[in-house]
C-alpha cells in the first residue's frame, strides 16, 4: 500500500495507474480518492494518475487533534504526495475542497503545477457569506460527532447541489452516499472545522490571483450556487483562466457529467502540452477548448 509520509508525521494512502505525464486528482469533502474513478479509468489510458486519501480519510491516518487540519496543511500534503511518488510537477485535479487544495497549491508551489483544474470552488468565499458558511460548517462537524457518519450522510448526500446527481444516475448517487457514510466521523469534523470553516477567503486573494501564471481551468455546475459567483471572480481575476460552465448540474461535476468532464479536461491538457495555453490576451484557442467565451 503507498503511503506518503508528511512533515508532520502523518502518513497519507496513494494509489496510482497508467504512465505519461501525471495528473494528481485531489477530492472533495464528501469524496475521497474513488471519488475520480470515472476520471482515473479515463486518463489512465494516456497519463500516469495519482489519487490519494486526504488527512482524516481512510487508510489515510486520521489525526485526532483539530490543529492537525488546516488550508496550508492540506496543500502540504498534496505536496507529500507529489513527492513520494517522485513526481517534480504534475497537472493538477481538484474537486470542491480538493479545488481549494489545488488553487492553494498553484499560489505557493507554481513548481509543481504543469497545470490546474478548480472545479465547483467557492462555497462560503463571499465576504456577506463566510459567516453562515463557518457556522454551518462547524453545526456539520458537530453532527458528525454526535451523530456518525451514516446518519450525517442521509441529509448531506440530498442537498440542493447534490440531488442532480441522484437524478441523474442513481448507482453512483448511491455509491457516493454509501462511502460517505463510511467516512471516518472524527476526520470528516476535525476537516470540516480545520479546513473548511477556517480557509481565508478567495475574495481577499484577488492580488495573489492576478498574478498567477500557471494554466487553469475554472469548471461549475449551474445549478451549483455556491460556485458560481466564486467561480467568476476567479475567472475575471487570473489572467491564464478559462471557464466552463456545465448545464443542468450540481456540485458533483465530475459524477454528475464524467463524459463532459474528462472531455473538457482532456482539451484542456492537450493545449496546455502544446503550447497552446498562454495568458488572457494570447489565448485565443481558450473558447474552442472550452466552449465558453473567454473575454
Amino acid at each position: 500500500m503507498p503511503r506518503a509520509t508528511t512533515s508532520d508525521g502523518v502518513g497519507l494512502y496513494w494509489e496510482e495507474s497508467g504512465s505519461g505525464a501525471p495528473i494528481l486528482f485531489v477530492h472533495e469533502f464528501a469524496g475521497d480518492h474513488r471519488s475520480w474513478s470515472p476520471q482515473v479509468r479515463h486518463f489512465s489510458k494516456s497519463h500516469r494518475c495519482v489519487a490519494y486519501a486526504a488527512r482524516g480519510y481512510p487508510p489515510s491516518d486520521v489525526p485526532h487533534d483539530v490543529s492537525s487540519y488546516s488550508q496550508a496543511r492540506a496543500v502540504e500534503d498534496a505536496v507529500s504526495v507529489l513527492d513520494a511518488a517522485h513526481v517534480d510537477a504534475a497537472h493538477v485535479v481538484g474537486l470542491s475542497m480538493g479545488g481549494f487544495a489545488t488553487l492553494h497549491l498553484v499560489l505557493t508551489h507554481p513548481d509543481r503545477v504543469l497545470s490546474a483544474v478548480i472545479g465547483g470552488v467557492g462555497y462560503g468565499a463571499q465576504t456577506e457569506k463566510q459567516a453562515q458558511f463557518r457556522k454551518e460548517s462547524n453545526a456539520i462537524a458537530d453532527a458528525f460527532e454526535a451523530q456518525g457518519s451514516a446518519a450525517v450522510s442521509e441529509s448531506y448526500a440530498v442537498g440542493p447541489a447534490r440531488v442532480q446527481l441522484q437524478n441523474k444516475n442513481p448507482e453512483a448517487w448511491r455509491e457516493f452516499k454509501d462511502a460517505l457514510a463510511q467516512h471516518d466521523a472524527t476526520g470528516a469534523a476535525n476537516t470540516m472545522r480545520g479546513v473548511q470553516a477556517a480557509r481565508p477567503s478567495l475574495y481577499a486573494m484577488q492580488e495573489q490571483l492576478r498574478a498567477v501564471r500557471t494554466p487553469l481551468l475554472i469548471l461549475a455546475g449551474d445549478e451549483d450556487e455556491g460556485s458560481l459567483e466564486p467561480s467568476l471572480m476567479l475567472k475575471r481575476a487570473i489572467p491564464t483562466s478559462a471557464l466552463a460552465i456545465l448545464p443542468r448540474t450540481g456540485h458533483t461535476l465530475n459524477l454528475e457529467e464524467p463524459e463532459l468532464f474528462n472531455a473538457t479536461v482532456e482539451r484542456f491538457i492537450a493545449a496546455v502540452e502544446k503550447g497552446e495555453w498562454g495568458t488572457r490576451d494570447a489565448r485565443a484557442t481558450a473558447g474552442s477548448i472550452t466552449g465558453v467565451r473567454t473575454s
